[in-house]
């Protein structure tokens, strides 16, 4: 278990029915789509197969193509593999061989040095790689976004014997028995730390007041069987899993603390995309297909989840994944509901879109935390990162609705609008933050 750098010291969010917005909106949010769609021309409209066809062939024939894709042990890996185990890969000329790694760190590693094409991957870190935050500065590159949702906090059953079952309880605990609390994340400048970092301030808790740590995700159960932490953010299914094994329980999922907020991406080197731009267009392609797939239909979930399942992925059981990718959650502490924003991978084509706003988001938790000293140019960052026209075109290839705009609005748990206008005073307007 890996000391974590406190937030405080530079040192140490097609089956049409699915998506999770209301249906007059979806209805207006596609129409705008199939009007931006028809500018990209008549074939990617009528005839996307026909347009992947001829990408996947001639002078715009992937450069590469066998591609490695690492991802870590997780339920949003889901549709990075099966675009592998369904052939969505071939069919736009390409072969994808997902490769399983240990930690984040590995995958930053191996993404730098060449040994993996591109990866599932957290926003934050492959924006932290490439302002130099994790590892030496790299141009990098989010080609879209794989998944919301489907993430939580986890807290240990000493707190639930305690009397702790959600923030403010925590808030109260630690106040009145002050000692050394311990809180796992999966990587410094990932999408878990930042949430972990927002759900406690935003219940009045200073994580420079607690001890973080960094764990690779499938270790979290493991960690705190033994009693080596008082609780942990990570992505589905090791929260579940923590559930089913009488561990410990949810206090929280991600989607409370920001509605289908953007989660995990598809990362790449930027030169890897430059050099590689028809192989990068046609992993995307692939991608999307199988997101649609897996969102079509409960039934198509469920046969995913039965397919991650296997040791040569996520390696746990059908059951720890199947409920909550399905929306059924169980906290541990005797409440069961359906929720309103479950992990979502396609959601008619709202859940991919590479947003500019998104990627910022995390830049201006980095400065909040301290991570980064100054303020940079959270607009110009955004868009070397997020390779937005490479988007439209696979989206135009396969068929699938593009929003009107780059960037999006969203309220968080604390009230807060984040819309990518202002973000220099967004990071600055936290009453909690480091100094």
């Amino acid at each position: 278990m890996k000391p974590a750098s406190p937030p405080s010291a530079a040192n140490e969010t097609v089956a049409l029915d699915e998506a999770p917005v209301p249906n007059a909106g979806r209805r207006a949010w596609l129409s705008r789509s199939a009007r931006l769609a028809a500018g990209a021309g008549v074939m990617s409209v009528f005839d996307p197969w026909l347009r992947a066809s001829a990408w996947a062939a001639g002078s715009d024939s992937p450069e590469k193509p066998e591609v490695r894709i690492g991802f870590i042990p997780l339920t949003d890996c889901a549709s990075v593999v099966m675009a592998s185990v369904m052939g969505f890969d071939k069919k736009h000329g390409i072969k994808i061989i997902p490769t399983k790694e240990t930690s984040w760190a590995a995958v930053r590693e191996k993404l730098s040095n060449g040994d993996l094409d591109f990866a599932h991957a957290l926003y934050g870190m492959i924006y932290g790689m490439h302002i130099g935050l994790a590892g030496a500065r790299q141009n990098m590159a989010v080609l879209m976004s794989l998944n919301q949702n489907g993430q939580g906090i986890s807290l240990s059953n000493r707190l639930r014997e305690a009397g702790v079952t959600d923030g403010a309880s925590l808030r109260k605990q630690m106040t009145a028995d002050p000692r050394a609390y311990t809180f796992a994340h999966t990587f410094p400048t990932g999408t878990h730390a930042m949430w972990l970092y927002y759900w406690l301030a935003a219940n009045g808790i200073d994580p420079a007041h607690t001890r973080n740590v960094t764990v690779p995700p499938p270790q979290m159960v493991a960690n705190v069987r033994i009693g080596n932490m008082d609780g942990f953010c990570v992505g589905e299914p090791w929260n579940a899993r923590t559930v089913l094994d009488g561990l410990g329980f949810t206090a929280c999922t991600s989607q409370d603390i920001w509605p289908d907020h953007p989660e995990k991406v598809l990362g790449a080197r930027g030169d890897f995309v430059k050099q590689n731009p028809n192989t990068a267009r046609a992993v995307v392609s692939a991608v999307l297909e199988a997101s649609r797939w897996i969102d079509a239909s409960p039934e198509n979930m469920r046969a995913t989840a039965k397919t991650i399942a296997a040791k040569s992925y996520v390696n746990t059981s059908v059951q720890t994944i199947e409920g909550r990718m399905l929306g059924d959650y169980d906290n541990g502490l005797g409440k069961t509901w359906t929720d309103r924003h479950p992990m979502r991978f396609y959601g008619g084509g709202a859940v991919n879109f590479p947003y500019l706003s998104d990627g910022m988001w995390f830049l201006t938790q980095h400065k909040r935390w301290g991570l980064i000293k100054e303020h940079p140019d959270y607009a110009r960052v955004a868009a070397e990162i997020n390779h937005i026209d490479l988007y439209r075109q696979a989206a135009a290839a396969t068929g699938t609705a593009l929003p009107s705009a780059d960037t999006r609005s969203s309220r968080l748990m604390d009230g807060k609008v984040w819309d990518g206008g202002n973000p220099q005073a967004y990071a600055d307007s936290f009453d909690i933050k480091t100094a």
